[in-house]
């Protein structure tokens, strides 16, 4: 069974994530990969700052921000084969 759909904009929704197939602007890429860098960051200085309100480890709180960097980045980059 094929869980393809097309969307308003002429993309195809494939697995949770749009294709390449709309061929948008790069102008649109790079303000796609900035937003969601920033969202990382962000993530990532909240999470920091809980986790040493809460009196957590410097070494703990330090890999656990950058294990959820590493896993969101993985999510939401995609991959080039």
């Amino acid at each position: 069974m094929n869980a393809d759909v097309s969307n308003s904009k002429g993309g195809t929704l494939r697995g949770g994530k749009l294709s390449e197939e709309r061929g948008g602007g790069a102008f649109e890429s790079v303000l796609a990969r900035v937003v969601a860098t920033a969202g990382i960051v962000g993530i990532g200085t909240a999470l920091g700052a809980l986790l040493v309100a809460l009196n957590v480890a410097g070494w703990i709180t330090g890999l656990v921000v950058s294990g959820v960097a590493v896993a969101l980045t993985a999510m939401l980059c995609p991959r080039r084969v």
